[in-house]
């Protein structure tokens, strides 16, 4: 599980489809064959495992099996189901770490032991179920995986009060955070930053050059917008989605194939998605400084008394630069 776990980290960071490694191993625990998955309308992973252990015409012997970091697949989309592959192919026992929540995707195991097949589920699924998080997440809720992202002074403000943030964080905490806009489908923002801050929200390098994976631009709200804005310029796409229901433009966004939301909106709207419990990982910038003032980083979340907090959970803690790197998941999620 080991080897395949390393395998499914060289699939896409990002997509419709998880990062799922494979490896097959003959009755004696050699391994005959490996694979990952590589993107959307690509081989599953177990399909390409299974392709490197029967290539030149060689058959599985009895005893054979499968180890997968997701449960395979029981539906057919832009390839077959992975649970009838293996059958088809012969495969004794097969053990996989993570269930698929999926309504059409999930149900393999039961599959594979209609037909007989031996199935062992569960190993090492914690390390499996980290790395497929955001999957796993935005499958199991029908929307997108929800990161909140901002940068503050030590006492919590985005802002002085003359409306100056440029900048706030340190050049490593930047690099940190286009690094993170590369990663994710999509990153959001409502109509006041756009109108206000005029932000392209493309992912760069350090000299400043585009990130060869570049996020969708989704901008939230009703008011109408200038045409040249920078958002709406030739480096990304952009998408503007009219209304003020957050519900509805996540489900929009997932019907879209959006597995990813990066949130990088002002205090209004990161305010609306926390009271909303819509926040699935909080990644926040402190830079050492105090400003004062009301330019807070995020408004009231209706928490009329303490044991009302919004508790969360420390995943990451570490210096950038002269900053301090925050990433938090809620409570609810550990």
């Amino acid at each position: 599980m080991i080897r395949a776990l390393e395998l499914a980290l060289k699939g896409p960071t990002k997509g419709i489809n998880p990062q799922v490694g494979a490896v097959i191993l003959d009755s004696t625990g050699v391994v005959i064959g490996e694979g990952f998955h590589n993107g959307s309308g690509t081989p599953h992973a177990e399909v390409v495992a299974l392709e490197a252990a029967l290539s030149g015409g060689k058959k599985l012997t009895p005893g054979s099996v499968a180890v997968v970091t997701l449960e395979p697949c029981n539906h057919t989309g832009k390839t077959g189901p992975c649970a009838q592959a293996l059958i088809e192919a012969g495969v004794s026992k097969v053990v996989f770490a993570s269930s698929d929540p999926g309504e059409n995707s999930g149900g393999g195991a039961n599959t594979l032991r209609a037909a007989g097949i031996e199935v062992e589920s569960g190993i090492m699924s914690n390390k499996a179920n980290k790395q497929l998080r955001v999957w796993l997440t935005s499958t199991k809720n029908q929307r997108p995986f929800v990161t909140l992202k901002w940068a503050s002074s030590l006492d919590g403000r985005a802002a002085a009060q003359d409306g100056t943030s440029k900048w706030i964080s340190g050049e490593e905490s930047r690099a940190d955070a286009h690094r993170r806009r590369s990663e994710v489908d999509a990153i959001l923002v409502g109509t006041g930053t756009a109108l206000i801050d005029d932000p392209e929200l493309t992912a760069r390098k350090t000299d400043g050059t585009l990130q060869e994976s570049q996020p969708l631009r989704v901008v939230l709200g009703t008011r109408d917008l200038p045409s040249n804005l920078r958002v709406f310029n030739s480096d990304a796409e952009t998408k503007t989605i009219k209304t003020q229901s957050i519900h509805g433009a996540l489900s929009e966004l997932y019907e879209q194939g959006i597995k990813h939301v990066l949130v990088e909106g002002g205090p209004t709207l990161a305010s609306r998605f926390v009271q909303m419990d819509l926040v699935d990982e909080f990644v926040v910038y402190l830079a050492p400084m105090l400003i004062g003032g009301e330019k807070l980083s995020i408004g009231s979340i209706d928490v009329p008394s303490i044991n009302q907090a919004k508790a969360l959970v420390f995943q990451e803690v570490r210096k950038l630069g002269e900053d301090v790197l925050i990433v938090a998941t809620p409570a609810r999620e550990n």
